[in-house]
């Protein structure tokens, strides 16, 4: 019975988040609604992959939430494990990437500038409520163990 909660919490946070930023909002403010999909047209096939892979890493980080960390991905339903598994070996925020990743394929395939201007907006959003309000309550939570993992992995680009 727990499963099943934690994946009606999971689905839910996942509409409410993601789903507004990347999905609702483009979708209803910035023209994605009035695109006309032409598969014949590279640029709608690379912005077609952009959304899938950005949409398939964001559920690969959910799975892993849940899983991994027995939470959601939102901070009022946060997991209880530090999760640093799966794409989380590579970048501590691949959720937000995974988002940017969706919006930029939206911003292929509408050539809206002021799409690309809250893709900028939620990028510098992203960075402030991280730096702001996640990193200092992981921090708190889960201690040294979340100081070595910043350590070895970076918050946006991948460390070599």
């Amino acid at each position: 019975m727990r499963g099943i909660w934690l994946f009606l919490r999971s689905t839910f946070w996942t509409l409410a988040f993601p789903g507004f930023f990347a999905g609702f909002l483009p979708w209803r403010y910035f023209g994605v609604s009035d695109v006309d999909f032409n598969w014949r047209n590279p640029v709608h096939l690379l912005a077609a992959v952009l959304i899938a892979s950005g949409a398939a890493l964001l559920a690969w980080c959910i799975v892993d939430f849940a899983r991994r960390g027995r939470g959601t991905l939102s901070p009022v339903d946060p997991p209880k494990e530090l999760v640093v598994q799966g794409l989380y070996r590579y970048v501590r925020n691949p959720m937000y990437l995974s988002v940017l990743t969706i919006v930029l394929g939206e911003i292929l395939l509408t050539r809206s500038i002021p799409l690309l201007v809250y893709w900028l907006g939620f990028f510098a959003a992203a960075n402030v409520f991280v730096m702001g309000y996640e990193e200092p309550t992981l921090r708190k939570q889960f201690g040294e163990s979340y100081e070595r993992y910043t350590r070895s992995v970076g918050r946006w680009i991948p460390r070599i």
